[in-house]
């Protein structure tokens, strides 16, 4: 673990000078803070926010960071990983990434900062230098969830999203379609959703089929966002047979504009949509859909850290399994 001692030997000056330029205390050169900011900086230190008394106890705290709690797969992550540890005595602290590397950066300093027993991080972020500095040099064990396909720290619990998108072409192919579409957004900030794409349009491809491709880097991955892009493949591109979508709720998006628009689902257009969290909202319209269980997901992960609490080895890449959930749209 980085000390400001080591701070202090790096920008060669004393303990006490990089204590006070930390606090914001203290008559300091600017000089003297940038040299100091600069160490810190390339050493990846994390100042202890829990100094003194508090510092020297064993922590009881998990510190949680993904992308949105307002996603559903994550909220069932949540719930049963805060089930499981609270009956170990064991809380869990929650930050949001918004899927922004720098925001990303910012938060993971800021848990590191409780010192915390374990990190529990959501992968498919390009990560900043700086996060992958504060991973490496911060002595806290790290898991990664949602991110099957690049493990990442002592333990990796999700499932492989090269595969997800297999299943959906596979799925495409099984109906015969030769003309289909792909419905996403953010991919460039959302790894995991980018293989999909790119794993669901090379198989696609393979078979002779055509894919037609609409993103937009600055909308959301909501239902609003399902909508606007695919008015857009309605106006803009030519007619498909099927259309694979980011997630769900871009898919109900995408189906409100169709059935607006007169196209009979599934005898027209064939939608399937990803990760599962429109099955508890169905009524009439149970949309088809590649899905992996959050919950057990969050078993997993809490399993990892009871097992490391206690001493042992926990198994290191857990890869989820993905279920084609057919529905009445495909």
């Amino acid at each position: 673990m980085v000390t400001l001692a080591d701070v202090a030997r790096l920008a060669k000056v004393s303990t006490m000078t990089v204590s006070k330029v930390l606090r914001g205390t203290g008559a300091i050169s600017d000089q003297t803070k940038t040299r100091v900011f600069e160490a810190a900086d390339e050493l990846g230190y994390v100042p202890n926010r829990l100094a003194g008394s508090l510092s020297t106890q064993k922590s009881m705290l998990v510190a949680v960071l993904i992308p949105s709690i307002a996603d559903t797969i994550y909220a069932e992550i949540i719930s049963s990983l805060h089930s499981l540890l609270d009956r170990a005595s064991l809380s869990i602290f929650i930050a949001e990434s918004q899927m922004d590397p720098e925001v990303e950066e910012r938060q993971i300093q800021e848990l590191l900062s409780l010192r915390p027993a374990f990190l529990v991080r959501s992968g498919g972020i390009a990560s900043t230098q700086r996060t992958q500095l504060l991973l490496q040099r911060f002595d806290v064990p790290h898991i990664q969830i949602w991110d099957g396909d690049d493990p990442q720290g002592q333990v990796t619990v999700g499932p492989s999203h090269v595969e997800a998108g297999k299943i959906a072409a596979r799925h495409f192919l099984e109906l015969g379609l030769g003309k289909v579409a792909y419905v996403g957004a953010e991919t460039q900030l959302d790894l995991c959703a980018s293989r999909r794409m790119d794993s669901f349009i090379a198989d696609m491809n393979a078979a002779g089929a055509q894919v037609s491709v609409v993103t937009d880097p600055d909308v959301p991955r909501q239902a609003e966002s399902g909508e606007l892009l695919t008015r857009r493949l309605l106006e803009e591109g030519p007619k498909v047979e099927g259309i694979f979508y980011l997630n769900d709720a871009m898919a109900i998006g995408g189906l409100r504009v169709l059935l607006k628009a007169g196209c009979r689902v599934p005898e027209d257009v064939r939608v399937l949509g990803f990760n599962g969290t429109s099955r508890e909202q169905t009524i009439n319209t149970r949309l088809t859909t590649i899905s992996t269980d959050g919950h057990r997901i969050g078993e997993a992960v809490a399993d990892a850290i009871l097992a490391s609490a206690g001493g042992q080895v926990a198994e290191s890449h857990i890869l989820c399994p993905l279920t084609l959930d057919p529905g009445n749209t495909t």
